[in-house]
């Protein structure tokens, strides 16, 4: 019996930087009756709270969902409000080393926007986020720059070497994160099992980015039974299967059974 489902936000959940259609918070209401759920996302705070947050009830079942920003360097329970539990943040001089190499490898590869919405290179605190072209870009226009990761993963190349003692991560639909060494979706997913007590084989992890460098492959990598989808859409019908098989008349099948 499956008791945490994890899923990743931009792509998965929501379009990137879009809050949660009417259909998705419904699906999450009615599977956070019947499993505990978290969210592990490139994203900051911030952007949970206007995704997802705010597009759900604020009752008793928000204490079954736990929140992971930045690809699990904070952690956040609700317990009559969000506390955050941890943050893995950078030195001052960390972030600098980050962001110059960003700039390199960008400029190295040829690949500068000239048209561009919000920041570009974006400290969270925890993690340096490259958005290509801006944080407020129209959706549109981020998934036509990238749509098969090309791009990235050859700016990605080239940090690796610059910064091989950091972490370097394909997400989003344009975006490529940075978090220190061993900080990743592996280290947020061992979190809730340390915190929550849920072993890795009692969770399934959802993502659009499992495969190798992709933000969402460490959760694959550590154990975890991983479901890669394409969209929303598709992580729609997935937790339509998973409540069918965790709902109540199965959990009390399962019970009958043991019994």
């Amino acid at each position: 019996m499956k008791k945490l489902i994890v899923f990743d936000l931009d792509g998965t959940l929501a379009p990137s930087k879009s809050p949660l259609d009417a259909e998705m918070a419904s699906l999450l209401r009615d599977l956070l009756e019947v499993v505990d759920v978290a969210v592990i996302s490139g994203g900051a705070w911030l952007q949970f709270e206007r995704q997802v947050l705010s597009h759900l009830p604020k009752n008793t079942l928000l204490a079954k969902l736990s929140i992971l920003p930045t690809c699990g360097t904070r952690f956040f329970q609700y317990k009559g409000a969000w506390k955050k539990l941890y943050a893995e943040d950078f030195t001052t001089d960390e972030k600098q080393k980050i962001v110059a190499s960003l700039t390199k490898a960008v400029t190295t590869t040829g690949f500068t926007v000239e048209k561009t919405w919000g920041e570009i290179i974006e400290d969270r605190g925890s993690q340096i986020t490259y958005s290509a072209l801006g944080q407020q870009a129209p959706l549109d226009d981020k998934v036509k720059w990238d749509a098969d990761f090309a791009k990235r993963k050859k700016i990605k190349s080239i940090l690796d070497k610059l910064i091989p003692e950091f972490t370097v991560r394909i997400g989003g639909a344009t975006s490529i994160d940075v978090t220190k060494p061993g900080i990743d979706k592996a280290y947020g997913i061992k979190k809730l099992r340390d915190i929550l007590g849920i072993s890795l084989q009692e969770m399934i992890y959802v993502g659009d980015a499992l495969f190798v460098g992709g933000n969402d492959y460490p959760a694959k990598q550590v154990g975890v039974v991983s479901i890669p989808i394409r969209n929303p859409d598709e992580t729609k019908r997935v937790i339509e299967a998973i409540i069918a098989c965790l709902g109540p008349e199965q959990q009390l099948r399962s019970f009958e059974v043991d019994q």
